[in-house]
């Protein structure tokens, strides 16, 4: 007789998303253990604490979390239309939340995922008919204590793709020279105005990507400049087009959204930041006065001390090798949700609605939310994963119809990518979302 009913939902990544799921295992009476790699919960989120989020607290919140809180009575209602920085809505949100008593006893820290499989099945082998399916998934762990493995029922990977993010080279390759200059290279988003302020105070700065991330660090620097003369800030993108950095501006429907756009543009019209062009990079060289920014066409495009790489992430799918998964081709999304929110085709912020149905690999029970389910697409917003969870939460708990009953309604961005691709403008007959 199958033990899989007995065993937990294993929950990868503490994240909101991976909180969230959890809150929904809760409200259903199903039982879970999160595994988080980092030492704190939202471990990921808080190394960017001091990035102001562009989306208000109306959108920030799941619903069953919130009802949660408000239950046990730890829940102070924000304002729904002020957007909180990052280490804010740890604080006031994610924190207080883990902390329940119904979830926290649940939560494993420094449990970093290793690899995902089911128990006595690798990728290739089916066994006899149906078997693979009635067999529990079995998860490595790296811990404190050393390797270990437990089962589990379900996986949901919502483990994010902050830790993996994509080198500066062209291609999506690591620059030659890339390692080699790793001391001066950082990923993400620096706290320039503040922790990290010393590293780039005086220095000439190169940031690489065209997304907010990058926006942020070009706007801080720009600041960091003002207030002292020696500190040079270029901006390095691929593409040759810069209207689509500028955003919807006032047409967002997410407003610190479309200000983020329209503060950039103007840093650049007053030449406060040299925005270059056409910049696919090829390699990092020594030179005399710094780091020899080198394109493709091994042309040195600018010299500088510090480079920020804000080139967006990938997902880690090293620890699903062993899992039946099928992704999308361009985007290492889900399958089925890749061409729902292809950047090449969609940057208006607008997807449909969609849940476990979408999200759902050939391997029963696994799925992916979250960030991760977007592969590289870089337009995932939280409350896109909160109705995720609600949806596959559902489905594990064979409440097929509350899962397929997904609605999801998003801000606009105020643009189309199809428009801005080749500098056009929109014409009278077609739709921004």
């Amino acid at each position: 007789m199958s033990t899989l009913g007995t065993l937990p939902i294993v929950v990868i990544g503490a994240g909101p998303i991976g909180l969230a799921t959890a809150a929904n295992l809760v409200q259903r009476g199903m039982p879970f253990v999160i595994l988080e790699a980092g030492h704190r919960v939202a471990a990921s989120m808080s190394d960017w604490g001091h990035v102001r989020l562009f989306t208000p607290w109306s959108y920030l919140v799941d619903p069953v979390g919130q009802r949660l809180l408000e239950a046990a009575d730890a829940w102070s209602e924000p304002d729904p239309d002020a957007a909180p920085l990052a280490k804010e809505l740890v604080r006031d949100y994610l924190d207080p939340l883990a902390a329940l008593d119904s979830i926290a006893p649940h939560v494993r820290l420094e449990h970093r995922v290793v690899a995902v499989g089911r128990e006595g099945h690798d990728r290739m082998k089916d066994g006899n008919p149906d078997d693979r399916s009635t067999k529990p998934f079995v998860i490595t762990l790296d811990t404190p204590q050393g390797r270990k493995r437990i089962k589990a029922r379900a996986v949901i990977d919502a483990s994010g793709t902050w830790t993996t993010p994509n080198p500066m080279g062209a291609g999506g390759v690591e620059a030659d020279g890339e390692s080699k200059f790793a001391a001066h290279v950082r990923y993400g988003m620096p706290d320039v105005l503040g922790g990290e302020r010393e590293r780039y105070e005086g220095k000439r700065v190169l940031v690489v990507g065209s997304g907010h991330s990058a926006i942020g660090s070009v706007i801080n620097l720009a600041e960091l400049a003002k207030e002292s003369e020696n500190t040079l800030v270029a901006w390095g993108i691929r593409g040759t087009n810069p209207r689509k950095l500028w955003g919807g501006g006032s047409a967002d429907g997410v407003k610190a959204r479309g200000a983020l756009g329209t503060s950039v543009h103007e840093a650049v019209v007053d030449g406060a930041i040299t925005l270059m062009t056409e910049l696919s990079i090829g390699a990092l060289r020594e030179h005399p006065e710094g780091i020899a920014v080198v394109d493709v066409d091994e042309q040195p495009r600018v010299v500088v001390d510090e480079i920020i790489v804000a080139t967006g992430s990938r997902p880690n799918l090293e620890m699903l090798r062993e899992l039946r998964t099928e992704f999308d081709v361009p985007t290492e999304s889900s399958k089925t949700l890749g061409p729902m929110i292809d950047p090449n085709h969609h940057s208006c912020g607008s997807v449909k609605p969609h849940g476990a149905v979408e999200l759902a690999h050939p391997e029963k029970d696994f799925y992916i939310l979250g960030m991760k389910s977007y592969g590289r697409a870089p337009t995932f917003l939280l409350m896109t994963g909160y109705e995720q969870a609600r949806s596959v939460v559902a489905e594990l708990d064979g409440d097929h119809e509350a899962a397929r009953n997904v609605e999801l309604v998003l801000p606009q961005t105020g643009v189309c990518s199809t428009d801005l691709a080749y500098g056009g403008k929109p014409s009278a007959t077609e739709a921004c979302c």
